[in-house]
């Protein structure tokens, strides 16, 4: 059962889920830069092109001990359990229950 302001909860885990991995794209990005010397990122000290990395590990290290990568997990068995059920009920020719 969805409660109100359930889909406004998973929409905002998402976005930080997606926000995490843009630290990595920021510190790929970064880390080339730095290495090719291109730009001036070149002149940038390795601590700061480093820290996207640090970042990130330190966000991941929060959603394992905080329990928001399994509740991932469990939310995503949930949707694949829900969605054979009403894949089953369809092919027995019942209506698939309305998710409230």
């Amino acid at each position: 059962m969805v409660r109100a302001g359930d889909w406004e909860h998973r929409l905002f885990r998402q976005e930080f889920l997606e926000f995490a991995v843009y630290f990595l794209m920021i510190g790929l990005v970064a880390l080339t830069l730095k290495y090719l010397e291109i730009g001036p990122v070149a002149d940038w000290s390795w601590w700061v092109v480093l820290l996207p990395f640090a970042l990130a590990a330190a966000w991941w290290a929060w959603a394992d001990a905080s329990g928001y990568t399994k509740q991932k997990e469990v939310d995503k068995m949930d949707k694949r359990k829900q969605d054979r059920i009403d894949r089953q009920r369809d092919a027995m020719g019942l209506q698939p229950k309305k998710r409230k």
